[in-house]
């Protein structure tokens, strides 16, 4: 779940924190995505209290007493908390007000260089569909920057692995077709969700082959890293482990998994100088200079958010 949450957040302008009206506060996966979001620089927060329809009036009262006190000196401190309940659609009203009103669209860059993070990515041919009628990929994602059309050519890092070189070399193709959710279009740009129909050998985006790649116009992308500078800073405690575990410094030769935009990927710390560390990549990345990242750390056998750092 929460590498789910770490790989979205790469694209959010905001987030829902939702919270059990019939629960304590907080429950470990609500403490765990707070924390997330602090670490990763989400300010624009709406807490949702669901459920209210399950307790009485004081009941509600009361959790939502607990929700303040757990907020309190956080970002979502002053987020707005709205009572609902999903299974009734009681008050989504005022909470799709409250979206508005607190998760502000930004301005999006058109004119610079477009950039799209890959969330899915899939061959749409059914079995046994003839070569002459099969379709090319399809990739998933969100773009974060410029725009895109049909008829564009884009580039997808860090790519595929080159069998005869042994490293990973980036895709080039053309784009046949994107969709969202207002149907098909010719243009889209930065925000939402798109899907873009392209010329790919549909095994090469087969079962999400291409998660947390990144894709641009030909040669405006980074060029793929397999080494990083970060500086990083660290919780207090793991988040999601069981009980308090102390999040300990991070030591040379510890394997890490970072998570770099959409992408998760192991790496091992060659070098510690106070907050400043060098990593190695197991496998290329494509890394943007003063981008964010999370860490996450091997605990108890499940990978836990130790914290967060901004590469250069």
């Amino acid at each position: 779940m929460m590498a789910n949450m770490l790989s979205g957040s790469a694209l959010m302008d905001g987030a829902l924190l939702l919270v059990a009206a019939n629960s304590k506060v907080p429950q470990p996966q609500t403490k765990e995505h707070l924390l997330a979001l602090q670490i990763l620089g989400i300010k624009q927060i709406v807490i949702v209290q669901n459920k209210v329809d399950l307790i009485s009036h004081k009941d509600a009262l009361s959790n939502y007493s607990e929700i303040t006190k757990f907020v309190k000196g956080t970002k979502a401190a002053s987020s707005p908390i709205i009572p609902i309940s999903a299974q009734s659609s009681l008050n989504m009203d005022a909470l799709i007000g409250a979206i508005e009103e607190t998760i502000e669209t930004p301005v999006r860059d058109e004119s610079s260089d477009t950039v799209m993070h890959v969330l899915r990515s899939f061959d749409i041919n059914k079995p046994g569909t003839k070569i002459k009628n099969l379709r090319g990929g399809v990739i998933g994602g969100s773009i974060t920057q410029g725009k895109l059309s049909v008829g564009d050519e884009i580039e997808i890092k860090p790519g595929i692995i080159n069998p005869k070189k042994k490293s990973y070399q980036s895709i080039q193709t053309e784009i046949v077709s994107l969709g969202t959710g207002a149907g098909i279009v010719d243009e889209v740009k930065s925000g939402g969700l798109v899907a873009i129909g392209t010329k790919l050998d549909p095994s090469l985006s087969t079962s999400d082959s291409l998660i947390g790649s990144v894709v641009g116009k030909p040669g405006t992308l980074p060029e793929n890293s397999t080494e990083a500078k970060l500086k990083i800073s660290l919780f207090d405690t793991a988040v999601g482990s069981a009980g308090e575990t102390k999040v300990v410094p991070v030591k040379v030769g510890e394997l890490l998994r970072i998570s770099v935009g959409t992408a998760p990927v192991p790496a091992s710390v060659k070098k510690v100088k106070s907050d400043n560390i060098e990593v190695e990549f197991r496998r290329p990345v494509c890394l943007f200079d003063k981008g964010s990242v999370a860490l996450s750390r091997r605990i108890a056998e499940r990978w836990r958010l130790i914290g967060a750092g901004i590469v250069g």
